[in-house]
């Protein structure tokens, strides 16, 4: 089982620029995909970006594509995602996710997601 802990939220203004951090418990992190969601007020949650195991693939949302990059970093047991140029759209609370089932693949789907953390709010002014 793992544990995560998201952090870096915030308020920013529009064009600003904001990284979330998730810090997973546990020794096995290098073992899980890992993805970002984020659910806007009154709206369903929607994936953000997501990697793979080894940090070498990832798959973002089309309309985040140039915005938004997910890394991370096995020997801190952190996934990232930077977030540039943000707009008050990207308004919202940003969740990580982390499975171990499927291997090396990069999983965009939020049901195949076994972990998540609290979320982190994000507000964007105009």
């Amino acid at each position: 089982q793992v544990q995560l802990v998201e952090s870096g939220g915030g308020l920013v203004q529009t064009g600003g620029s904001l990284r979330l951090s998730c810090v997973a418990s546990g020794r096995t992190f290098s073992m899980y995909a890992l993805g970002w969601f984020r659910q806007a007020p009154g709206k369903e949650r929607k994936f953000v970006a997501a990697v793979n195991t080894v940090g070498d693939s990832t798959h973002y949302a089309d309309s985040l594509k140039g915005r938004f990059t997910i890394s991370r970093d096995n020997a801190k047991n952190t996934v990232y995602l930077q977030m540039n140029n943000l707009e008050p759209e990207d308004t919202a609370v940003y969740y990580c996710a982390a499975t171990s089932k499927f291997g090396v693949a990069v999983i965009t789907s939020e049901g195949l997601y076994d972990y998540w953390g609290q979320g982190a709010q994000v507000t964007v002014s105009s």
